[in-house]
């Protein structure tokens, strides 16, 4: 693909195929996706891949605890609650993907299925983890860095065929992605993509967010009109 194709034409994917994705083909996805830029070329990233009965474990465990009501135990920062113009964008994609999905306001089992879904990393076959280093934990610089190499990655994977969506469902029970994933204690969880091939008969995943205007998101000074 050509790089206006892979960033127009990228969506988040929501439903996968079953067919397992080649160890071999994830590893190129993540050598491309590392060419990212890096606060003084510090990388801090790591990536544990997960597929199979460990995956299978985890899914199990998260949705668990959910379904029990754990208090979620997110290592990555949440902040507050969306307000304004950000929970306005949150509830416009949810809208869409609910329209979508033929999920009314009203069916309570059908929007709980749809919050499982996410514990459940969207049945991919394929998690990724994305980790940092903790000794640079305080450091704004290394979560701004996993972020760029986190949007390289399903880009990337989308050059190759493989459809992505970055999950922080997947992530909030951190003692059981811990667990299973064998992440070490000198490692942060922060993110987790669900990654396989897209199931296209899936509604949701003909859904296209929308994005604010150059417009609105920029300001140009010194320019000649």
């Amino acid at each position: 693909m050509q790089f206006d194709e892979v960033f127009l034409g990228r969506r988040s994917i929501r439903g996968y195929k079953s067919d397992p994705v080649p160890k071999a083909l994830i590893k190129e996805v993540l050598k491309l996706a590392m060419r990212s830029p890096s606060s003084m070329n510090t990388q801090p990233w790591n990536f544990t891949v997960v597929t199979g009965e460990p995956l299978d474990l985890i899914r199990a465990g998260n949705t668990e605890r959910n379904l029990a009501g754990v208090p979620h135990s997110r290592e990555f920062r949440i902040g507050q609650p969306f307000a304004g113009e950000h929970r306005d964008r949150q509830v416009g994609v949810a809208k869409q993907l609910f329209a979508a999905m033929n999920i009314a306001r009203e069916d309570k089992d059908g929007r709980q299925d749809w919050v499982l879904r996410g514990f459940r990393q969207f049945d991919a076959p394929v998690c990724v983890i994305i980790t940092y280093d903790r000794v640079l934990a305080d450091s704004d610089d290394t979560a701004f860095d996993c972020g760029a190499v986190t949007t390289a990655l399903v880009n990337a994977a989308w050059s190759r065929g493989l459809g992505a969506v970055i999950n922080s469902q997947g992530i909030m029970q951190s003692p059981v992605v811990r667990e299973h994933a064998k992440i070490a204690d000198d490692q942060v969880i922060m993110k987790a993509v669900a990654l396989g091939w897209p199931d296209h008969s899936f509604p949701a995943n003909a859904v296209i967010s929308e994005r604010k205007s150059v417009e609105d998101a920029s300001t140009f000074l010194g320019f000649d009109e």
